[in-house]
C-alpha cells in the first residue's frame, strides 16, 4: 500500500494519515451512528475528494439499510429520505461481494437506472463504494461521490479502503453502544408502557364523566410516549366532521382547543378515521390542505400521529398525538399506541351511546316541560266537536294537507279553535309520534321571543345563566305551531324565513349552525295581506306561510254545532267539579243558540264553566243575563247609533217565554184553566198564567 502512495508528497501523506488518526479519535468519543457520521464527514473532507458522502448500515433484524447522506459544502442532508432506496442495487452488491466499486455516470447498468438518474440530478459524475466490515461482522457500505469525472484512482481507493476499515470499527462501536443502551432502556420502557395500560384500565372503571376520562388518559399517554400534544376526536354526526373532544397540550399557544372541528376529508385525522389505519406525518406537512394542519404547524408541532379508534370494524373516532421536536413516531410506538386505542375504543363507543342517550333525555325533558305546560292550559279535547257544513269543509282541508309537510296558515277570529285544527293536522300526519310544540307569539316579550324560538347559549345575554333549547330544536321531526304569528317583529321575521327555507338556525350567542326538520303551522286573527301593504309584515314570509291557507269559521256561522258544544263543555266541567249535570233546559239552550258569540268557542266555554259552578241540581243553570244580543232590523244596520245597542238577555227570555205560552195555548185551543188547560200543561197556576199573559200582552186576538 505504501507503493500506491508514492505519487503523493510527504505533506499530503501526512495530512491523510493525520486524518486517519482523527478518525480513530472520533471512534472513542462518538456513540450515536448519526453523530459519528457527521463528525467523520467533517474529518474526511480535508483529506479526500468528495462532494457527496453516504453511509448505508444494515439492520441485522430486518435486513434493511439505514442510510445517511451529507453534502460536503453545507454539511447538511442532501438526498431526501424517499430517495434513499435508489442506491439499493449498488449497496447490496458491495455488501455481498465485499469489494470496492468505482463507477462514473457514463457506466450504465440496468439495475442502477434509478441511481443513475439520482446522481445526474445531483451533478455527481463519479462514485466510489466500499464495504464497511470488521473482523466480527459486515456492517454496510460507504459511498464517496464527486462532481468531477474519474476522481477515484487506484491510489485513492487504497487510502479510502484504509479509512473504511477504521470507519467500520467506529460504526461497530457506535452500534454496539446504541444496542446496549436500548437493551438497558427496554425493560424500563416496557414496564412504563405496561403500567400505562394498567392505568388506562383503572381509569376506565373509575370515571363516570367521559370527557374527564379522556382528559386523564390523554395526560398519561402524553407522559409515557414523551409527547407534547394528545387529544381524542369524536364524530359530529350533524356536521359530518370530527370534534376534538378532549385535549392535553400544556405548551399550547391557544390555537388548538376542545370542540375544534376536524374535517373528515383532507385532514390526517379524517384519513385515519376513514381508512381505520394509523397516519403519521412530519413537518412541513406538505400535501395536507386542511386548515387544522396549518394550525398544528403554527403551534410548533413537527411530528403527528393519528390512530383510529375502532370497534366491530366501525370507526368511532381518533387518538391524536404530536411532538414539538422533529422526532418521528416509530413502528414500535404505533404498535403500542394501537394497543392503547383498542383498549379505550369500547369506552369511546359507550361515550357515543351515552351522548346519544343524554341528548334524547334532554329532548324528552324539554318535551315533558312543554307537555306539562299544555296540560295546565289545554282542555284536552278528545276531538273537534261539531257537524255543521262549515266545520266539515275545514276538516276536509285538514285531511287533504295533513299527509304533506307543507306549511299551513290557519286564520280566523280569536277563540275559534285554530290550535285544535293545527293539532288535528299534526295528528293526521306522519309526524304524529313526534312532538307538537306550540308558542303564542303575542304572549312572549319581543326581546325574549328569539330565545324562545331558537334557544340561547349560557352568557348570551344578561340573565342567560344556562343553555336553553329553543322550540324549533325541540320540535325537530315534529310540528311547531306559532299562534298569533302576526305579532312577530320585523327583525325576527328574517330569521324565521331562513328556518323555513334553509331548515337551519343558530342559537343566540352561538356561531354553530343547527338544522331542524320541524313542520310549521301558523295561525293569526289578523289580516296579514293588509299588514304586508302597510309594511308591518314581510311579503316573502307571508307568501312562504300562505302555502295552504285554512279558514276556521266563527261560531255564529256554525249555530248547529252550539248544542253539541254546550253538552260537551257541560260534561267536561261537571266531571272536573264532581257534579252531575243531566239536563239542559231548552229555554237556556235556545237562548245560547240565538247569541252571536263575539268571543266564539272560548266565550261559550267560559259561560258553560260558570253555569256548572252555579248549578245546584241536575239541570244546568245558565246565567245568561250578562250576554248581549244584536237587534234585528234597522237598528242592527246602524252600528254607530244608540239604537243599535244590544238588548239585555231579559228581553230574550221574555220573548222565549211568550212563544212557549202561545204554543201551549194553541195546543189547548186557548183553554187556560182546567185539567186540559194551558196552565196545567205548563205546570203553572191559572192565576200565574193569566198574570204572565197580561204582562206579555198575550191575547186571543193573536191567533
Amino acid at each position: 500500500m505504501i507503493n500506491d502512495f508514492a505519487t503523493l508528497t510527504v505533506p499530503a501523506l501526512a495530512t491523510r494519515y493525520e486524518t486517519l488518526i482523527h478518525v480513530c479519535r472520533e471512534m472513542g468519543i462518538r456513540s450515536e451512528p448519526k453523530e459519528l457520521f457527521a463528525a467523520l464527514a467533517d474529518e474526511l473532507r480535508g483529506a479526500v475528494e468528495f462532494d457527496l458522502l453516504g453511509v448505508s448500515l444494515c439492520d441485522e433484524n430486518t435486513d434493511a439499510f439505514q442510510s445517511y447522506f451529507i453534502d460536503r459544502a453545507s454539511m447538511a442532508d442532501l438526498v431526501p429520505e424517499e430517495k434513499l432506496t435508489l442506491e439499493e442495487a449498488l449497496t447490496l452488491w458491495v455488501y455481498d461481494q465485499q469489494k470496492p466499486v468505482v463507477r462514473t455516470t457514463d457506466d450504465k447498468e440496468p439495475r442502477d437506472n434509478r441511481l443513475q438518474a439520482t446522481l445526474n440530478g445531483l451533478s455527481i459524475r463519479s462514485i466510489c463504494a466500499l464495504p464497511l466490515t470488521t473482523a466480527r461482522r459486515k456492517l454496510g457500505t460507504i459511498i464517496f461521490g464527486s462532481k468531477q469525472p474519474d476522481s477515484y484512482s487506484t491510489t485513492e481507493v487504497g487510502f479510502l479502503s484504509q479509512a473504511a476499515d477504521l470507519i467500520a470499527l467506529a460504526f461497530d462501536n457506535a452500534l454496539n453502544f446504541t444496542a446496549s443502551r436500548r437493551a438497558s432502556e427496554e425493560p424500563r420502557l416496557d414496564n412504563e408502557r405496561l403500567q400505562l395500560l394498567l392505568d388506562v384500565t383503572n381509569q376506565l372503571v373509575s370515571h363516570l364523566e367521559f370527557r374527564d376520562l379522556f382528559r386523564e388518559i390523554s395526560k398519561q399517554v402524553r407522559r409515557v410516549m414523551h409527547c407534547d400534544f394528545v387529544s381524542v376526536s369524536l364524530p359530529d354526526a350533524e356536521e359530518g366532521q370530527l370534534l376534538q373532544y378532549a385535549l392535553d397540550f400544556p405548551e399550547s399557544k391557544g390555537m388548538l382547543h376542545e370542540e375544534m372541528p376536524y374535517p373528515v376529508e383532507g385532514s390526517p385525522s379524517g384519513a385515519a378515521f376513514r381508512t381505520m389505519k394509523p397516519v403519521t406525518i412530519q413537518s412541513p406537512f406538505s400535501g395536507w390542505l386542511a386548515p387544522i394542519v396549518q394550525i398544528a404547524a403554527n403551534e410548533g408541532l413537527k411530528s403527528l400521529c393519528f390512530l383510529p379508534l375502532t370497534n366491530c370494524k366501525r370507526a368511532l373516532g381518533t387518538l391524536n398525538l404530536g411532538r414539538l421536536r422533529d422526532d418521528a413516531f416509530s413502528q414500535t410506538d404505533i404498535e403500542f399506541l394501537t394497543q392503547v386505542a383498542n383498549q379505550i375504543s369500547p369506552t369511546v363507543e359507550n361515550a357515543l351511546h351515552y351522548r346519544e342517550i343524554r341528548a334524547l333525555k334532554d329532548q324528552l325533558s324539554n318535551e315533558k316541560l312543554y307537555l306539562e305546560d299544555e296540560i295546565r292550559t289545554e282542555l284536552n279535547f278528545a276531538q273537534i266537536v261539531g257537524s255543521s257544513a262549515a266545520l266539515r269543509r275545514v276538516l276536509k282541508a285538514v285531511e287533504t294537507v295533513a299527509p304533506t309537510d307543507s306549511t299551513v296558515l290557519i286564520y280566523g277570529e280569536t277563540g275559534t279553535g285554530m290550535e285544535l285544527i293545527a293539532r288535528a293536522i299534526h295528528d293526521s300526519s306522519a309526524r304524529r309520534s313526534k312532538p307538537f310544540v306550540k308558542l303564542n307569539c303575542a304572549a312572549i316579550p319581543t326581546g325574549l321571543l328569539e330565545s324562545e324560538l331558537f334557544g340561547h347559549e349560557k352568557g348570551a345575554f344578561t340573565g342567560a345563566i344556562a343553555q336553553r333549547i329553543g322550540r324549533f330544536e325541540v320540535a325537530n321531526g315534529g310540528t311547531i305551531f306559532l299562534d298569533e304569528i302576526g305579532e312577530i317583529p320585523l327583525e325576527l321575521q328574517t330569521k324565521l324565513l331562513r328556518v323555513l327555507q334553509e331548515r337551519e338556525f343558530e342559537r343566540l350567542g352561538s356561531s354553530r349552525t343547527l338544522r331542524t326538520d320541524a313542520r310549521l303551522i301558523a295561525a293569526t286573527n289578523r289580516d296579514l295581506e293588509a299588514m304586508v301593504s302597510q309594511q308591518k309584515f314581510r311579503s316573502d314570509l307571508f307568501f312562504r306561510l300562505n302555502v295552504f291557507p285554512v279558514h276556521v269559521p266563527p261560531l255564529r256561522e256554525r249555530q248547529g254545532d252550539i248544542p253539541l258544544l254546550v253538552r260537551h263543555f257541560a260534561q267536561q266541567f261537571s266531571r272536573r267539579m264532581n257534579k252531575v249535570i243531566e239536563t239542559i233546559p231548552s229555554t237556556a239552550l235556545d237562548g245560547l243558540c240565538r247569541y252571536h258569540w263575539p268571543g266564539n268557542i272560548r266565550e261559550l266555554q267560559n259561560v258553560i264553566e260558570r253555569a256548572v259552578i252555579i248549578s245546584t241540581g241536575p239541570a244546568l243553570s245558565v246565567d245568561i243575563t250578562d250576554l248581549k244580543f244584536l237587534k234585528t232590523g234597522s237598528e242592527a244596520e246602524k252600528p254607530g247609533s244608540p239604537k243599535s245597542a244590544n238588548n239585555s238577555l231579559h228581553g230574550v227570555l221574555e220573548e222565549t217565554e211568550r212563544r212557549h205560552i202561545l204554543d201551549a195555548l194553541k195546543q189547548c185551543n186557548w183553554v187556560v184553566a182546567g185539567p186540559n188547560g194551558a196552565a196545567a200543561l205548563l205546570g203553572m197556576k191559572r192565576s200565574t198564567l193569566q198574570k204572565r199573559m197580561h204582562k206579555l200582552a198575550i191575547s186571543r186576538q193573536l191567533r
